[in-house]
């Protein structure tokens, strides 16, 4: 089991969890930008902006510096590398689940092709199907 630090993984998965946030990290993902430049492409007021940002500083997901009276803000990529972690564990867990299932799957097939071929009088040899 994947063990991490569950306060800071919640706070990721709930900074995540929400479509406007996840559109300011892609942003980030640019370069820094300023809250303004973050809040624009969004109907929202600053202060609504600064709360999204709040919640993504919160979650360490980025940092935001203050030059005079301008907030610039910038990607933490750490705490993503640790939610693509924990999801890592779940991922390996239904891949091999899904490949169980094709295996035992292709055996049932592998099965029935063959009753079917002995109980075809018709059947010829060397036929692959």
């Amino acid at each position: 089991m994947v063990e991490l630090e569950t306060p800071q993984i919640d706070a990721v998965f709930h900074a995540l969890g929400d479509a406007t946030r996840r559109r300011m990290l892609r942003d980030l993902a640019g370069g820094e930008r300023t809250v303004s430049q973050l809040a624009e492409p969004f109907a929202m007021s600053l202060a609504a902006a600064s709360k999204h940002i709040k919640a993504l500083e919160n979650a360490g997901l980025i940092r935001r510096e203050v030059r005079g009276r301008t907030h610039l803000c910038r990607l933490e990529p750490g705490p993503l590398a640790s939610a693509h972690q924990w999801l890592g564990f779940y991922e390996r867990f239904w891949t091999n689940r899904l490949d169980i299932l094709e295996r035992l799957l292709r055996e049932e097939d592998a099965r029935k092709a063959q009753d079917h071929s002995r109980k075809s009088p018709t059947s010829k040899e060397g036929n692959d199907q």
